[in-house]
């Protein structure tokens, strides 16, 4: 069974990414250790920690209509 959210923040998309490597299996250490960067990269992903870039992305969906959709397919349902 999928998942699907609906991501209108940095925080809502922190908690989808939290929620999708809940369901791989990972912890936080090692999600970073397969993406080559730190711990507290991955924890501050998934906290929505502010930043200019993430601002200024969720404002110009907004300001254009435009909107996010996230899938969670989990491990024993990915094909390919």
């Amino acid at each position: 069974m999928a998942y699907t959210g609906k991501i209108t923040s940095a925080e809502s998309l922190g908690l989808f990414l939290q929620q999708a490597r809940l369901l791989s299996g990972l912890s936080q250490r090692e999600l970073a250790r397969r993406l080559g960067t730190t711990q507290k990269y991955i924890w501050e992903l998934e906290a929505g920690k502010p930043s200019i870039v993430m601002d200024r992305l969720f404002a110009a969906m907004r300001a254009t209509g435009m909107e996010l959709t996230a899938n969670i397919t989990p491990p024993g349902e990915r094909h390919g």
